[in-house]
């Protein structure tokens, strides 16, 4: 009779066990930017070890447009069944909801299921060498007494709002000049077209170390390693600006089930926490910033209240 009632239980447990195997076919990896850039560069290297972890392919999809936009809400759209799973942007879910006049196709609060924090990159304020100013301090003398007429530059959401965040604490007023890509603003600002930028480590660290482009400030509480003489926002006397970062991460739609949200920020996790993989991560001028499920949610509504607050006193919008 024992044996009877344990080959029965050990039977009703074998279908259990062989639904929760996941994942059990390839997965779909959504990038809300187009390739080349530093989200699609992360994308692919947590794509190459979630791939090695799971023994399926990942396949990374790029879907650009509309600042991040398009992608996040195909991602918000996907069967919630854990086989999509899409980039988390800064720009797009928490900055993008509050600048776009229109419906942006998601709302962010509602839609996802945070899975995992990944990385954050603190913006450079630099300018060009023709700009006669060598400090943040310097460059808000500069624009007071130029009311209108200094331009930075931007190439997301992102980068804009930390503009108009330094424009806001320093009671400045300085002229928006959007691009629709790193490439052709980094062009503009080494040509001298636009004078300053506030740029992510990626696109500045290498201009800046060849002397072609002049770092005034990390808007950041510390330093970044790979410029080590330059000061901190805080350092630089504004503590307001010593947080401004860009950070991306991974979620799925909100219906996913929760046992699957917990296998894939595990696996998320694991393959940040790889030598290799963090490695090349930091590679990229990116820091790792790993957060699990929870946490990252509550950054997410943090942060979302955060630049809400800001766009709204700016009185930015979308251009």
């Amino acid at each position: 009779m024992t044996r009877l009632l344990a080959a029965f239980l050990f039977a009703l447990a074998v279908p259990v066990f062989a639904q929760e195997r996941f994942p059990d076919k390839p997965v779909r990896f959504i990038v809300p930017f187009p390739p080349g850039g530093g989200t699609d560069s992360l994308a692919r290297i947590l794509g190459v070890k979630l791939s090695e972890a799971w023994g399926q392919q990942v396949i990374i999809e790029n879907r650009g447009g509309a600042q991040g936009n398009i992608g996040t809400a195909a991602g918000a759209k996907a069967a919630p069944d854990g086989y999509t799973i899409t980039l988390a942007h800064q720009g797009a879910l928490v900055i993008n909801p509050h600048l776009y006049t229109a419906n942006v196709g998601y709302d962010s609060l509602k839609d996802f299921a945070p899975v995992a924090r990944a990385t954050e990159m603190a913006f450079i304020l630099v300018v060009h060498p023709s700009v006669p100013a060598k400090s943040m301090k310097e460059l808000a003398e500069l624009a007071r007494s130029q009311p209108g007429k200094l331009a930075f530059a931007s190439t997301s959401s992102g980068p804009q709002m930390a503009g108009e965040l330094f424009r806001l604490t320093t009671k400045t007023q300085m002229l928006h000049v959007p691009y629709k890509g790193g490439g052709p603003a980094t062009a503009d600002l080494l040509a001298g077209h636009v004078g300053i930028m506030f740029a992510n480590p990626t696109a500045a660290v290498p201009h800046i170390k060849a002397g072609k482009l002049r770092a005034l400030g990390v808007m950041d509480s510390k330093r970044n390693p790979a410029i080590p003489d330059v000061p901190s926002a805080l350092e630089a006397g504004y503590p307001e600006l010593s947080n401004v970062i860009e950070w991306y991460g991974v979620i799925v739609p909100a219906a996913t089930p929760r046992e699957r949200v917990a296998l894939l920020s595990a696996a998320v996790l694991q393959a940040l926490q790889s030598p290799e993989g963090s490695a090349r991560i930091q590679g990229l001028g990116q820091t790792l910033a790993p957060q699990g499920a929870d946490d990252f949610g509550r950054f997410m509504r943090a942060e979302y209240e955060r630049w809400g607050q800001v766009v709204k006193a700016s009185g930015a919008k979308a251009d």
